[in-house]
């Protein structure tokens, strides 16, 4: 899924909301499984891909953007302001 589709699916999600066709509970879901699909089928710029970590509680799960794994593991300790003591590894997902 590119950019535009995501943007569009996201917008789909919002005005069904505010038709109440559906509630707010629902448009998250839509919109995390939108944002979701998005990072699985990333496809960056300059070497970016989209991993997925594993390990540590905190860490399990989260989806980040890197030009490498290393990189990856790093964004993940600094988005959840740990250092090496967190144990995680990630995956490139796509």
């Amino acid at each position: 899924m590119d950019r535009i589709s995501a943007l569009r699916n996201i917008e789909d999600a919002l005005r069904a909301f505010e038709r109440g066709d559906v509630d707010l509970a629902a448009t998250e879901r839509q919109v995390v499984n939108v944002l979701r699909t998005y990072a699985t089928d990333f496809e960056g710029e300059d070497d970016l891909a989209a991993y997925r970590s594993s390990g540590d509680e905190r860490a399990d799960g989260l989806v980040v953007v890197a030009t490498s794994a290393a990189e990856a593991e790093t964004r993940v300790r600094d988005l959840l302001d740990a250092g090496e003591e967190l144990a995680v590894t990630v995956e490139r997902l796509g």
